[in-house]
């Protein structure tokens, strides 16, 4: 008679195995993407831009993420620092930027009216009427980027139907184990999951924060950035309104990176929790599906209910060199992380806490963000 140990041995194995599927996809999704159409940079098409940053506070590194922007390889642009308070200690980097790069155009927009519980959003909404251009670029305060940065998310913009490019990050991590595991996760899971959805689904639906490059006409023609001020997701929104009213999101040649804090334990906690229950409440079905991401961990609990069964072990081997080979195909190949072979041996310690936080948060849709707890409905914050 089966036991229960060995029933559900077998049905972690199984689930292992399925997960060395989805990492088998993922492989094969970086490959495509890596094998995409000729990423030249096309020099015809220059349209000048403005750069829109909300800024609230200090981040990490934030000056050399300052810093990148001003060092662009392009004929005009524009940068646009908002800020609700003009006291606000970033702007004292802003001034320093300035007395460094004369004759970049850099501009402080004053954004005191609060539009929603999203800040940032609230921030960026009042500062789109003052962009000069009609191309614009959302990004993070915190995002370093690469010299030609800005014709490689411009240049998929001159393909017919395109409405929005976003690009791909990785994390540059600071020198806690917090922040270690969030850097991991962005190169490896993160990543790979939007590979998979661009190569599953024919394409991406969502923005990510990291770059949103479109024009005023097409944020004009989604009702603008006024409703999404209540919103945690602000990115995914933006992304998935584009995608609605009939424009193509392509993801850019480039990789930018994102400075991540020195994370305590329950910072890191509470971050990617706040992810998790943002994504299980806007693709709840896709959210279901992440069970099979999980592969390694369910391989390892198969060989801990069933150690002596050879399927088990045979399971986990090939959970392993799947998982392996993903994570360095995602993180080297395709976002070209130095780090990820240095904190490859933290990859079962993320998945175990990844299986954990993805269980938990079924437990309810409260989330903690900037020191103040939300329920999240339908993508939008409720202030507890």
């Amino acid at each position: 008679m089966l036991s229960v140990s060995h029933f559900l041995a077998a049905v972690c194995s199984l689930l292992g195995l399925a997960g060395a599927a989805y990492f088998g996809i993922s492989i094969w999704a970086a490959k495509r993407f890596q094998a995409g159409p000729n990423r030249a940079i096309d020099r015809e098409f220059a349209p000048p831009v403005s750069i829109l940053k909300s800024l609230r506070g200090l981040d990490p590194q934030m000056y050399t993420a300052f810093r990148s922007h001003c060092l662009l390889d392009y004929r005009e642009y524009e940068v646009l620092f908002g800020v609700q308070d003009l006291n606000d200690p970033a702007l004292g980097l802003v001034e320093t930027l300035r007395e460094e790069f004369p004759l970049r155009s850099l501009r402080v927009i004053h954004c005191p009216q609060v539009l929603g519980l999203n800040g940032k959003v609230s921030t960026l909404a009042q500062m789109l009427p003052q962009a000069r251009y009609e191309h614009v670029i959302i990004n993070d305060s915190d995002i370093v980027v690469a010299r030609d940065y800005l014709w490689r998310v411009l240049a998929p913009s001159a393909q017919p139907k395109v409405g929005m490019v976003t690009a791909l990050y990785r994390g540059l991590a600071g020198h806690t184990l917090g922040a270690k595991l969030e850097a991991l996760s962005l190169s490896t899971d993160f990543a790979g999951g939007v590979l998979v959805a661009r190569a599953l689904e024919g394409g991406i639906r969502f923005g990510l924060g990291a770059t949103i490059a479109t024009t005023k006409t097409i944020l004009r023609e989604i009702g603008g950035l006024e409703p999404l001020t209540d919103y945690l997701g602000d990115d995914y929104e933006i992304g998935a309104r584009i995608a609605t009213a009939g424009h193509k999101i392509e993801l850019a040649g480039t990789i930018v990176e994102t400075v991540v804090p020195d994370y305590s334990f329950r910072e890191f906690w509470h971050h990617q929790m706040r992810w998790a229950r943002n994504i299980k409440d806007r693709r709840p079905v896709q959210y279901l599906g992440l069970i099979t991401t999980f592969g390694l961990v369910w391989a390892m609990l198969a060989v801990a209910l069933n150690p002596f069964a050879w399927w088990t072990w045979i399971a986990l081997a090939i959970s392993v060199v799947a998982r392996f080979t993903s994570a360095l195909a995602v993180g080297r190949g395709v976002l070209q992380d130095p780090r990820v072979l240095r904190d490859l041996w933290l990859l079962p310690v993320r998945d175990c806490l990844a299986l954990l936080i993805w269980i938990a948060s079924f437990a309810g849709n409260k989330v903690e963000w900037r020191g103040l707890r939300f329920r999240v409905r339908r993508g939008k914050l409720e202030r507890i």
